[in-house]
């Protein structure tokens, strides 16, 4: 267990952070969002029941590690639902991060009362989630992509130039995760380069196809990875920092950053998860790709989670408007009748 201050946190909690990871193979990252989503709730429902300010600035600092079951046993719907008004109100949180706090509630109460029956009150069981506001994935265009690769072919200051256009060649076509990409090992890749293999949500294996873009972009970086390997790197990642370990989240983060700057597509925000998004949204748009198809590219677990890739573009709007039989219809106003 590698969670930060997880000793901080009530027993109850822990136990259940312990399920998520081990037997729900929920990644650390979810399950410490889900931890402090908790103790946000601990520390506000504690306030509110001992009548103390919402805006003090103790509620922070304020130690939950000896909070008993009883504490969770007590709490009512409404103690919940007013969270929920808190969260938006006093800490304003947005839709999404309001569904969150709802989730690691809802998941948390589900663990107690039916896996470990501790009790039998659940408090959030009736509870809607807040309606998300449903948004259009953004997505780089197809020449947005190439100026992108672009930038890194032609940056004369890299040193790590096969390596960064292997990434981003990676995220544009196949359309991974950033932890999926940073978890590539070189065992995991097929030796024709036809395919590799990548550890998605709850640690599912997928296997990942490449096409000729990615095939030759690892081929060029394999030969200065390998080349390092023989020279006594013993790392068995794809893709290694500097200092010859594991390549972290943060760096390609960073470098996916400095070329989107580079490629003049900075002002719109782009993120290695944006690079994800355009990977889908092309293959989809191409007109080739079963919805069915994506879902399985991208290691999607539902079918509704992909489907937010169907959304019509720009262009194809515009062209449908065009084919319209009434677009080039002109109705001419007839002169008014004049009596002689």
């Amino acid at each position: 267990m590698s969670i930060k201050d997880f000793d901080t946190y009530p027993a109850d909690i822990r136990e259940f952070a312990n399920y998520m990871l081990t037997v729900l193979s929920r990644s650390e990252k979810t399950v410490s969002e889900y931890m402090n989503d908790l103790r946000t709730f601990c520390r506000y429902h504690y306030f509110v029941k001992n009548k103390l300010p919402l805006d003090s600035e103790e509620m922070s600092k304020l130690d939950i590690s000896s909070l008993d079951r009883s504490f969770f046993e007590n709490v009512t719907e409404w103690d919940a639902y007013s969270f929920v008004g808190y969260a938006s109100k006093d800490r304003k949180n947005g839709t999404a991060a309001r569904a969150r706090k709802l989730s690691a509630l809802r998941s948390f109460y589900k663990y107690m009362t039916v896996k470990r029956r501790y009790f039998t009150n659940n408090p959030v069981k009736d509870i809607e989630s807040p309606q998300k506001k449903k948004q259009l994935p953004k997505h780089l265009s197809v020449d947005e992509s190439i100026d992108l690769l672009s930038a890194v072919k032609n940056d004369p200051q890299s040193k790590t130039k096969e390596r960064d256009f292997c990434i981003l060649t990676l995220f544009l076509n196949c359309g991974m995760r950033l932890s999926e990409l940073c978890g590539i090992s070189l065992g995991d890749i097929d030796r024709e380069l036809l395919s590799l293999r990548v550890t998605g949500k709850g640690a599912k294996e997928r296997v990942v196809y490449l096409n000729s873009a990615c095939r030759d972009a690892l081929r060029d970086y394999l030969k200065v990875r390998l080349s390092q390997r023989e020279a006594g790197e013993r790392e068995n990642a794809l893709f290694i920092s500097r200092l010859g370990k594991r390549i972290s989240q943060k760096t390609v983060q960073w470098m996916v950053k400095k070329y989107l700057t580079e490629a003049g597509l900075e002002y719109k925000n782009y993120s290695t998860h944006k690079l994800r998004h355009t990977a889908a949204t092309l293959m989809y748009q191409s007109g080739d790709v079963d919805i069915r198809v994506l879902k399985d590219i991208l290691g999607h677990e539902q079918l509704n989670t992909t489907q937010i890739y169907t959304h019509v573009s720009n262009e194809g709007m515009e062209k449908a408007m065009e084919h319209n039989p009434l677009a080039k219809v002109k109705i001419e106003e007839k002169a008014p009748d004049t009596e002689e």
